[in-house]
């Protein structure tokens, strides 16, 4: 059975990432700065190269794998929360190259931006909180009941 939470929307940050920034680390950076423990993400653009990841559920491991290209950002979503007291950024993303060839997967470090535009939705609620879970290997949200 699902476990649900009710949030309430707070606020909303939009800006341009830094040219040659770390996708995933500048994301990160401006949860720290601004305190930002419970939101969502989403973000447009270009970037220089990327790294991605894909959860292999036998060996319960991330597999990652570098496109060393210049690729668009046809969407990137993902969730803030809290892993080790500190805000962490848990993001997918979709690229797409020169032929429109798509490539999706885990945003990584190494995905270096080009031209980014992010927009943060900040949430308030209860602690969403990143925990060991036994059953997939994956540091998933805590609900306990």
């Amino acid at each position: 059975m699902a476990t649900i939470r009710e949030i309430k929307s707070v606020k909303m940050f939009m800006g341009k990432l830094a040219h040659g920034a770390d996708l995933l680390e500048e994301i990160t950076n401006i949860c720290v700065d601004k305190d930002i423990c419970l939101g969502r993400v989403e973000a447009l653009g270009a970037v220089k190269k990327a790294r991605l990841g894909y959860y292999n559920q036998q060996d319960h491991v991330y597999r990652f794998y570098d496109l060393n290209q210049t690729l668009e950002i046809t969407n990137l979503t993902g969730n803030i929360s809290i892993k080790d007291s500190v805000p962490v950024v848990h993001a997918h993303v979709t690229l797409s190259d020169k032929d429109g060839h798509a490539f999706g997967g885990h945003l990584a470090p190494g995905t270096i931006v080009f031209a980014c535009e992010v927009a943060i939705h900040v949430l308030d609620g209860p602690k969403f909180e990143r925990g060991l879970d036994q059953e997939t290997g994956l540091p998933l949200w805590k609900m306990d009941e």
